[in-house]
């Protein structure tokens, strides 16, 4: 990549992703301390989520999935495997997010709030489900991605060591 050598690339991934992290507790803690969502907070919430899955999955395209059949072993498949499950998780958590989006769009909940107004009342009858799978979905990125990074982590101190 670039001409750098492996290890100097190693150390730049460990750094983007060590950042994506505190990108993820802004973002959850943006939308936990706003209530109501208004638009300017949802935006917000998503450049700064955004940002940490930027952190995460530009490393994770460039970089390592080209260099996984290179290192298929040990802490690599279980990093790739947990990994994939976090995406999904994401991908999960996605189907929940644009059913509310869609929702609160539809009702200008996000220009007009209204207190009165409850979520389950705009969504339908499948509102508590949708809600749900957003709540499954974050929870379970978080959860596997905080095991991928470790694991990620473990591989890179035993390959690489500590940088300094």
């Amino acid at each position: 990549m670039l001409g750098l050598a492996d290890g100097t690339v190693a150390t730049l991934v460990v750094l983007s992703v060590t950042l994506s992290f505190p990108c993820f507790l802004y973002g959850a803690w943006i939308v936990i301390d706003n209530d109501p969502v208004t638009w300017s907070v949802l935006v917000r919430h998503l450049s700064v989520v955004f940002t940490g899955l930027a952190l995460t999955t530009i490393p994770l395209v460039g970089w390592m999935l080209p260099n996984l059949l290179e290192q298929f072993y040990g802490f690599s498949v279980l990093h790739a495997v947990i990994g994939l499950h976090a995406y999904a998780f994401l991908a999960f958590a996605l189907t929940g997010i644009v059913r509310i989006f869609r929702a609160k769009w539809e009702h200008d909940l996000y220009h007009d709030y209204d207190e009165d107004l409850l979520l389950s009342e705009i969504g339908g009858d499948r509102m508590d489900h949708w809600r749900s799978r957003l709540r499954i979905g974050v929870a379970g990125y978080v959860v596997l991605w905080l095991i991928a990074y470790f694991t990620g982590l473990a591989q890179y101190l035993s390959k690489y060591g500590l940088p300094f």
